[in-house]
């Protein structure tokens, strides 16, 4: 037996915009390819016609190996969720081919692959039927099911009726618990809370450790690095990496920071003429107020924001969120939690935020940035400010790269006594 799992060769997506995609397949004919242990599919190398045209995935060639576990990275509109839907048969390329050995389970999105009007008891016998499994091994799997989902009381309700949280919860447990031998996963976990993410993270893994390949698709670059040990990035759906995870992600990282420094801040007032405040100019500056892009940590910063408006709004509520160069979120800063909204505005300003002790890792950082009126979100960059950590100086006896422990510093001290 072959140890690949998922051949891709030469793969492409292209949408005409504005119009609706061709429907390929019978239901017949869609659960009959789901249930084949070992199955290519291809495009006809449709020529794109009059029109407009949009190539979601362009000459995507990759190989998995049975076993591995792969993450996708890449920013929104890059091609992940189109890749992991044509993987899944829910959508044919135009062009190139990809082979699948081993029955496929997979959580692309919220609503995929559930009937409303079932109960959440149905779907997880019809999940298991798409799947190619007899009832007899669904029933084998039914309690733990059931017991990962914690949707015990709602089972008998139909579906439609679930929150997202629940409909992912069920959603998950089915497809990690049915015994796929490859499992897509999307963003779509983002959606359940903190504790069943971490659960899912550890059945993930689980899977992995039974020989399974798991392709998972994530933005939160710290669990793409604790889960995968190798990844692809994609740009404009093209493959542009694959490695080594943290390889990929600090290459990845740095085009962000990159292609963020090209977007000149100033244009944006001219970019978005409907937005009632718009963020026009940044700045960091240090503890003499002077301009600066190295934060030496424990040291006071100052952030500052200029902006422009429009429709003479009188007050705005602004909140701060710190990443770290894994994208992890270090820190979130808001009026709301101390002064309140900012105002009067008026047609041009500035506002500040002061760190009186940075208490930062060495390390790369961007500032993402919001701002809502009335509590509706008006403006936001995910980049608006962007710097880097030095924290040689912040502990007496420094021998070690803070950041590999941790993602903030504090200030501590040590006391020994005799019994």
């Amino acid at each position: 037996m072959s140890d690949i799992a998922i051949r891709v060769q030469e793969l492409g997506k292209l949408y005409r915009i504005g119009t609706a995609a061709a429907r390929h397949d019978t239901l017949r004919d869609a659960l009959a390819s789901l249930v084949r242990p070992s199955r290519s599919f291809s495009g006809q190398d449709n020529k794109a016609s009059n029109g407009s045209h949009f190539w979601a995935l362009k000459d995507i060639s990759f190989e998995i190996k049975r076993g591995t576990v792969i993450g996708v990275i890449g920013r929104n509109g890059a091609g992940k969720s189109t890749l992991l839907k044509i993987l899944s048969r829910i959508t044919e390329p135009t062009t190139g081919f990809a082979e699948i050995h081993g029955r496929v389970g997979s959580l692309l999105e919220v609503g995929t692959g559930f009937h409303p009007e079932l109960t959440g008891r149905e779907n997880i016998y019809l999940n298991g039927a798409i799947l190619g499994m007899k009832r007899v091994e669904i029933d084998r799997k039914f309690d733990e099911i059931v017991a990962f989902s914690e949707i015990e009381r709602f089972l008998d309700t139909p579906v439609k009726r679930y929150s997202s949280g629940m409909y992912v919860r069920l959603a998950f447990a089915v497809a990690a618990h049915l015994e796929p031998e490859i499992l897509l996963v999307d963003e779509v976990l983002a959606v359940g809370d903190a504790a069943f993410q971490k659960k899912c993270m550890g059945k993930m893994g689980d899977v992995a450790g039974h020989g399974r390949t798991v392709l998972f698709v994530s933005h939160n670059m710290g669990v793409i690095s604790q889960m995968c040990p190798q990844s692809i990035a994609l740009r404009e759906g093209r493959i542009v990496d694959f490695g080594d995870t943290r390889e990929v992600i600090n290459r990845y990282l740095k085009t962000l920071q990159d292609g963020n420094r090209a977007y000149a801040i100033e244009d944006r007032f001219a970019r978005y003429p409907d937005r009632d405040i718009v963020l026009t100019g940044s700045s960091l500056l240090d503890q003499d107020q002077e301009p600066t892009d190295l934060v030496i940590a424990g040291q006071p910063i100052t952030m500052e924001f200029e902006y422009r408006t429009r429709n003479n709004p009188q007050y705005a509520e602004i909140s701060l969120t710190i990443f770290n160069q894994l994208g992890i979120p270090v820190s979130h800063l808001n009026t709301a939690m101390l002064a309140g909204p900012l105002g009067p505005l008026g047609e041009r300003g500035h506002f500040r935020c002061t760190l009186e002790d940075t208490p930062l890792p060495s390390g790369s950082y961007r500032v993402a940035l919001a701002v809502h009126l009335h509590g509706r979100r008006v403006e936001e960059h995910e980049s608006a400010l962007e710097f880097d950590v030095d924290d040689s100086g912040f502990f007496a006896h420094q021998s070690h790269a803070a950041l590999q422990y941790s993602t903030m510093l504090l200030r501590h001290a040590w006391l020994h006594g005799k019994a």
